[in-house]
């Protein structure tokens, strides 16, 4: 659970969240839910690009939030966004594959959408831009540190990822200079109950495989390294860059190190279904083979959260996914 003193600062406030049918947006939204029960009122927009799904129904319903259906790649619903104290930008396509085959619409969204709500933030709010650990892609097996970047080119298969965080990020430091409490966190692996049917994350896809087909295959050896994050750690480390942050950009994410093999095998030992390797030289394109945050910075201000542990994390989101396959 996020703690009550990660949120404070927030009680009166009017709140924008883009993504908010995302994973991300969905936890963001019950926190804001929690601040309406306790502190109150907030006034609440929830953005996202097509209708919710049925699970954030009653989210929205506790937050007494109004829903904003509005395309951010498309420059003609910029002028339909309201002006906020609290612009917490989460949208944009997290899987590899979506982004991968939308790559001006990925763009978009995460450079000309971000710099549309940055000139929506009230004098005195706060802005909250959503990047991603990708931007280190290229450095190899080191430990990424916030002053680091990769060293992918513009015509990298995964450039319109990379390069509209690496802009969302430069929009951040411009209007931080204009005085505007602006932050980016490069988010991790972040994973938990509450994402929709078939993603295609490897986790996900994973679960939903063991659920489905009794199997789990990888398309390739497994052999990546990644840091997994449990939603729920990862959002109270968001609210805290978000309202108190010095720094214009923190890494955010778990400390859960692992294999893409061993986490398949970990979801194949709590489903009971065998796992597959692929062979080596497949996988989705330009994905790196290790991406490791250095979390100094972000434990420096504010200390790190009390983890929840991968395991116990896994089964809370192999239960949920039980909810979407087998109902």
């Amino acid at each position: 659970m996020v703690s009550r003193g990660s949120l404070d600062g927030l009680s009166g406030a009017t709140v924008l969240v883009t993504g908010a049918s995302g994973l991300v947006g969905t936890y963001l939204l019950a926190c804001l839910g929690a601040v309406n029960d306790v502190s109150g009122p907030l006034k609440i927009h929830a953005q996202s690009v097509s209708d919710l799904p049925s699970h954030l129904g009653p989210i929205l319903a506790r937050a007494r939030a109004q829903h904003l259906r509005a395309d951010l790649a498309s420059f003609q619903d910029y002028e339909r966004l309201p002006t906020a104290d609290v612009i917490i930008h989460a949208a944009g396509y997290a899987q590899p594959l979506r982004f991968m085959t939308n790559p001006a619409a990925t763009l978009q969204v995460a450079s000309a959408a971000t710099l549309a709500l940055l000139q929506r933030v009230r004098p005195g709010g706060h802005f909250s831009f959503l990047s991603s650990a990708q931007v280190y892609t290229g450095l190899g097996d080191v430990l990424c540190h916030e002053s680091m970047v990769g060293t992918t080119t513009p015509d990298h298969p995964r450039a319109s990822y990379i390069e509209g965080k690496r802009a969302g990020e430069a929009a951040c430091h411009a209007f931080r200079a204009r005085n505007l409490h602006a932050t980016a966190a490069r988010l991790g692996d972040v994973y938990g109950p509450g994402t929709r049917p078939h993603d295609k994350r490897a986790l996900n896809s994973f679960i939903e495989q063991a659920l489905t087909t009794g199997e789990v295959r990888l398309l390739d050896s497994g052999a990546a390294l990644r840091s997994y994050g449990y939603v729920a750690d990862a959002v109270e480390m968001l609210f805290n860059v978000l309202l108190r942050g010095r720094e214009t950009v923190y890494n955010v994410g778990g400390q859960s190190l692992t294999t893409i093999r061993d986490l398949a095998s970990s979801i194949g030992g709590l489903t009971k279904s065998p796992v597959h390797a692929g062979p080596p030289s497949a996988g989705v394109a330009g994905a790196p083979d290790v991406l490791r945050l250095d979390l100094t910075r972000y434990a420096s201000e504010f200390g790190l959260p009390r983890y929840r542990e991968l395991s116990s994390g896994l089964e809370a989101t192999i239960d949920w996914q039980r909810g979407l396959y087998n109902s």
